[in-house]
C-alpha cells in the first residue's frame, strides 16, 4: 500500500474510532443518569433511555471496519495454525470475501432504511431514523470495504499473522 493510501486508513480509522469512543462514554454517562435520576427526586428524563439506545447501535457499527481491519472480530483461527501457508491464505481470504459479501448485503439493507425511513422519527427525541440508520451505513460500508482490501491483500501476499493485523 502506497503511505497515501496508508495515511487515509489512519485518519478513518482514528475518526471512527473517535466516534465510537464517544458514542461509549455516551452510553456510559447516559445510564449512570438514569441511575441516578431513578433514585433521587429529580425531574424524569425520557429521552435519556432512547439515546444510549441509538449510542450503541452507533457504536457496534461504526467500530465493526476496524476490527475487520485488525482482524478483531470474534474467529476460529485454528486454520491459521496450519503448516500449509497455501490452505491458511485460501481459508483467509474466502473468509474475508464472505465478510465483504455479507457486509455488503447488509449495506444495502441498510441503505434502504436509511432512504425510506426519513419520515420516521425517534418516540421521546423526536430524531429523523434515517439519521440514526446511516452511522450504521457508514459502518457497514467501512466493513465492505476493509474486508475486500483485506481478502485482496491475503490473496497476493499471504496470510495475515496477529503481528500484521495489528498495525
Amino acid at each position: 500500500m502506497n503511505q497515501g493510501v496508508q495515511r487515509l486508513v489512519k485518519v478513518l480509522t482514528a475518526v471512527e474510532l473517535t466516534i465510537a469512543g464517544l458514542a461509549g462514554a455516551m452510553i456510559f454517562v447516559l445510564i449512570l443518569f438514569q441511575a441516578v435520576q431513578r433514585y433521587l427526586p429529580l425531574p424524569q428524563v425520557v429521552w435519556t433511555g432512547e439515546l444510549s439506545q441509538f449510542a450503541l447501535i452507533w457504536l457496534t457499527f461504526v467500530a465493526a471496519g476496524v476490527l475487520v481491519t485488525r482482524n478483531g472480530h470474534i474467529a476460529l483461527q485454528l486454520v491459521d495454525s496450519l503448516p500449509s501457508p497455501t490452505t491458511v491464505r485460501i481459508v483467509q481470504t474466502f473468509a474475508s470475501a464472505l465478510v465483504a459479501l455479507i457486509a455488503a448485503g447488509f449495506s444495502w439493507a441498510c441503505w434502504e432504511l436509511v432512504s425510506s425511513a426519513g419520515f420516521l422519527t425517534s418516540p421521546a427525541l423526536g430524531l429523523p431514523m434515517s439519521w440514526v440508520y446511516a452511522i450504521a451505513l457508514i459502518g457497514l460500508v467501512s466493513a465492505t470495504i476493509r474486508a475486500a482490501v483485506s481478502a485482496v491483500q491475503v490473496a497476493r501476499s499471504g496470510p495475515i499473522t496477529e503481528g500484521e493485523a495489528e498495525r
